[in-house]
């Protein structure tokens, strides 16, 4: 693994510099708007408060008006919020990865904007030259077969070595539920948990035939055939996924590296766990085509995905955020309205969701404190420069800030194959 190791991970920081802003003749360009876009920050700022230590060593207090997440943030360069103005979501990364702003808890940050992300408006979202840029660059990125395989070697080949130094013993790298559980229970039970409410969802029975779509490191296929006797196809674009689910092959399981587009057969049931998100809007049809093709009449599938507030999509759309620029290459958050809309349309009932957004908080800060951990201790693998540390930390507060502030959320659904 390690032969690899110089430069890793550094495509992930050098994804979003296309869409970059140079500061210097935005500075010059923008210079007499940035008390105009504090003041539109502060009115946007309906629910919680900012408390800004500014460049000019005065300090501000945004918001404050309606009981909200309460954040403090020490802006070192004016040039911050012209990049959060011009840029959006990945300005203010690029602001950040340049020093321009620090925060005691950034979480609290998202968190806050994502709060009130609707009263925000266009605010702090990419504009002009820099939204056409962004847009560029993820339309270049959209998840072709040919892009698909691109885009999942750049995320999840970053080496088993480093997933397996911050996420649990399960090697599960999505939402845990400590739904029916003790809130104190550790992170791999809750991960083990999720599965089994999957596989209720499944109602499983032993000689279940299942379709795994994008089976990561393998638990949830190792599990349903452990504990409920179903036999699982696995398919993942992942050759290091792949390679390490297969080194723990159990009886029951069969690993296929398989785009979801070429699946073949028919299951009794079908699941999916957080890999819609890595479809794209223009590849729901399709994605929800194969789950209506793989299933039998009658038949259940069980997808946990994550979404973006309805109301907010649209406008999400329109770009593509620091998610999809720096960490995910062609991923998209759901809109569920028109997911919904569409897994209808194919003969899928959708029944029982169920969302758990504050679980998904809690396993990214777990998940946090792991990866710091490992830094602070020196277990990174060699090649993970400095750069790539404040990267990853920064997404992984991005995140558990979008959920904290409720404009996302992680669900369950069940979808149901209608009889002929």
């Amino acid at each position: 693994m390690n032969a690899q190791a110089p430069g890793r991970g550094g495509h992930l920081v050098a994804g979003g510099q296309p869409v970059a802003a140079s500061s210097g003749w935005l500075a010059r360009l923008f210079a007499g708007r940035i008390e105009g876009v504090i003041a539109r920050i502060d009115a946007g700022l309906a629910e919680g408060s900012l408390l800004a230590h500014l460049p000019d060593g005065s300090t501000r207090m945004l918001g404050g008006r309606v009981e909200g997440p309460s954040a403090e943030i020490t802006i070192r360069d004016w040039r911050a919020i012209l990049r959060l103005a011009t840029g959006g979501s990945v300005g203010w990364y690029q602001a950040f990865e340049a020093h321009e702003w620090d925060s005691p808890d950034a979480v609290q940050i998202f968190a806050l904007f994502m709060r009130n992300a609707a009263y925000l408006g266009d605010t702090a979202r990419a504009k002009g030259p820099w939204r056409w840029a962004a847009r560029a660059f993820h339309f270049l990125h959209r998840n072709s077969r040919k892009g698909a395989e691109h885009n999942i070697h750049a995320h999840y080949d970053l080496g088993n070595d480093f997933y397996a130094l911050w996420l649990d013993e399960t090697m599960s790298y999505s939402a845990a539920r400590w739904d029916g559980i003790s809130v104190d229970a550790p992170l791999a039970e809750a991960q083990a948990r999720k599965v089994d409410l999957i596989a209720e969802r499944l109602a499983l029975q032993p000689g279940s035939e299942v379709l795994e779509i994008g089976c990561g490191w393998g638990f949830l296929a190792r599990h349903f055939a452990e504990r409920h006797g179903a036999r699982v196809t696995a398919i993942s674009l992942s050759d290091e996924q792949l390679g390490w689910a297969r080194e723990r092959e159990v009886e029951g399981v069969a690993y296929s590296h398989t785009d979801y587009r070429d699946v073949t057969g028919q299951f009794d049931a079908v699941a999916s766990v957080e890999m819609v998100e890595a479809v794209g809007r223009t590849f729901w049809p399709s994605y929800l085509d194969a789950v209506a093709r793989a299933l039998k009449p009658g038949g259940r599938a069980a997808i946990q995905y994550i979404a973006i507030r309805d109301d907010l999509f649209e406008a999400y759309a329109r770009s593509a955020d620091f998610i999809q620029a720096y960490v995910f290459p062609g991923g998209m958050l759901i809109g569920q309205r028109e997911f919904k809309r569409l897994a209808e349309e194919r003969g899928l009932a959708w029944q029982d969701q169920s969302d758990f957004g504050a679980d998904y908080a809690r396993t990214l800060r777990q998940w946090r404190k792991a990866f710091d951990r490992a830094v602070e201790q020196g277990e990174l693998p060699a090649g993970f420069d400095e750069r790539f540390v404040r990267l990853w930390r920064y997404y992984l507060m991005y995140c558990e800030g979008g959920f904290a502030g409720g404009g996302i959320q992680v669900s369950q659904v069940t979808l149901v194959k209608s009889n002929p």
